[in-house]
């Protein structure tokens, strides 16, 4: 090897002959030693030899003397000074290092100088960022499916409940245990294992709204925190999702693979409103969900608890009821308050359960809305009140009109008016006797949808109707636009009519405005003969309600038409 190449190519030998002195230990010390005999020994050497081989006077020899060591102390102590300060990058490098290292500190050194020293202070920065990026990871997410990891999990879950806590917000604890891992680990390998851990992962993520927590905190553990929502409905349709979405088979390695999830749930800050409990609570009742059978969730608050498990018995019932032919139809009379006669009936579903009696539509109704089984119950309940209506007329009672609720599920069906046709088509009825009732947050859910639907509703005779007028929106635009018959004014508004002049002066409203629209105007919920003089001096079309009639079973109500019921001979006394 050449010697320039040598020169090139650094060698730590005389480095490490400086390190054997105790003298030495800094480095910086070594590079100001070195220069220090490199060029004051050869300089004092010679002017030794020079003094002491000239005839000169000896005075003179020690004035040279001394302004020569004069001179080699201002050079090294010079020479020292610009050494100190050329090797700061090397020194800032390695405090900057030794900082990071002790304290996890990120350095702050230069980075726009482009010689060997500055570049080693860019690039010393750069790694240390890189360093401290990679380590953050790696301490703070699960390295197999890259999820927030315990730490960081207990991390957010604290800053979540703090913004809770501030917004007076309620939020849902999490946590998921990924059933018979161990069982494929033994059946196919820790490979296989990993990759359903990755992709159960991503499968619960895909179940989650961007403003939710999803981390793993276990080998088969996940957790969860649910930030946004607004009843309890909400977290439950979550678990759920949850629990189906995992019960669908992973293909693996050629290997279709079946397992499922338990959900143990815990809410902030009704159980608890310390995060160690809240996170204690949620793994509790996890455990709770595995012992009650597979895919299941299971809450921590046993109140909770019992009135959903009560919730999902209630539905599952639900779904057989209609095939078993548990439904039946009550009718409550609506009234004229210019004849006094009936002029029309209300249908109304019950539910008569084998085991639980008469279940209140109260109960089962929004459980229908969700789960969808409105659609067929509500196709099952016009079918019944148009085959009802039509005996009526065989029976002479031709002048009754009947009016069915239309939920808004039903109202959102395509082919709603498609189904309603073929109801028609297949009793026979007369769509003039036919009267749908509508909700005004459903008309006001896709106005334009709705005038479609409505108007072909119309066009085929149908007498359209709006319930619970005045509990909604309440907005003249619509009741311009949409081709309604009838405004029913809310029970809540006649319950305290004779009492309250807030509420008379908005059944007072509801009358002229259907007037001066040239609507019909109904009052439900009538119960006293003050709130029926009340309303037949405002000037009132219609009134149904307990003091005429109770809803009643299709025979009953019969034989309430064959005498003749109406309003003229009432005994307040007695009402039915």
């Amino acid at each position: 090897m050449s010697i320039i190449a040598k020169l090139r190519r650094p060698s730590l030998q005389l480095y490490s002959f400086l390190s054997r002195f105790s003298l030495l230990k800094s480095y910086k010390m070594k590079i100001m030693v070195v220069a220090f005999v490199g060029t004051h020994i050869p300089l004092l050497t010679l002017l030794v030899y020079f003094i002491s081989t000239a005839s000169l006077p000896y005075q003179l020899k020690l004035h040279i003397i001394i302004i020569a060591l004069l001179a080699t102390l201002i050079g090294t102590a010079l020479t020292l000074y610009a050494l100190h300060n050329l090797l700061a990058p090397i020194s800032l490098t390695f405090l900057g290092l030794r900082k990071y290292l002790l304290h996890k500190q990120l350095p702050n050194l230069p980075t726009e100088f482009t010689d060997e020293a500055g570049v080693l202070m860019a690039d010393a920065v750069h790694t240390i960022k890189k360093l401290d990026q990679v380590i953050n990871y790696m301490a703070s997410y699960d390295n197999l499916t890259g999820l927030p990891n315990r730490d960081l999990f207990r991390d957010r879950l604290q800053q979540a409940v703090l913004q809770a806590q501030n917004n007076h917000q309620t939020l849902a604890v999490m946590f998921l245990s990924l059933n018979r891992l161990k069982r494929i680990n033994d059946t196919l390998g820790y490979q296989a294992g990993d990759v359903l851990l990755r992709s159960a992962a991503q499968r619960f993520a895909s179940c989650m709204s961007d403003n939710n927590i999803l981390a793993r905190i276990g080998s088969n553990t996940f957790a969860i925190v649910q930030t946004h929502f607004r009843t309890v409905d909400d977290i439950v349709s979550l678990a759920e999702k949850i629990c189906s979405t995992v019960a669908k088979p992973f293909a693996i390695d050629s290997h279709e693979i079946t397992t499922d999830a338990s959900v143990g749930i815990a809410i902030y800050p009704n159980d608890t409103t310390n995060i160690d409990y809240l996170v204690a609570y949620a793994d509790t009742a996890m455990h709770q969900a595995q012992k009650q059978g597979l895919n299941n969730y299971h809450f921590y608050s046993a109140n909770l608890n019992s009135s959903l498990q009560e919730r999902l018995a209630l539905e599952n019932e639900l779904y057989h009821a209609l095939d078993r032919d548990e439904f039946l139809l009550h009718y409550q009379p609506q009234v004229s308050l210019h004849s006094g006669r009936i002029i029309g009936v209300e249908t109304l579903l019950r539910w008569q359960n084998p085991a639980r009696g008469l279940v209140s539509p109260a109960k089962f109704i929004p459980i229908a809305e969700e789960t969808g089984l409105i659609v067929p119950i509500g196709e099952w309940v016009l079918r019944t009140a148009c085959t009802q209506s039509l005996a009526w007329q065989a029976q002479g009672f031709s002048a009754l009109k009947i009016a069915v609720n239309l939920s808004a599920r039903q109202f959102k069906q395509q082919n709603l008016v498609e189904t309603v046709t073929q109801v028609l088509n297949a009793t026979g009825l007369d769509p003039h006797y036919l009267e749908l009732e509508l909700t005004e947050s459903l008309m006001i859910d896709n106005i334009q949808q709705s005038i479609n639907i409505m108007r072909q509703l119309h066009n085929m005779g149908i007498v359209l109707s709006v319930d619970d007028f005045g509990t909604g929106y309440s907005s003249l635009n619509y009741l311009k636009r949409f081709p309604i018959h009838t405004l029913k004014i809310d029970q809540s508004f006649v319950h305290d009519l004779v009492v309250d002049s807030d509420d008379a002066a908005i059944v007072d409203a509801i009358i002229s405005l259907a007037h001066s629209l040239n609507l019909n105007v109904i009052a439900e919920g009538v119960e006293s003969q003050e709130q029926l003089n009340y309303l037949q001096n405002k000037g009132c079309d219609e009134i149904q309600g307990y003091y005429f009639s109770r809803p009643l079973p299709a025979n009953t109500l019969t034989q309430l038409l064959e005498e003749g019921k109406t309003l003229s001979n009432i005994n307040p006394l007695c009402i039915t």
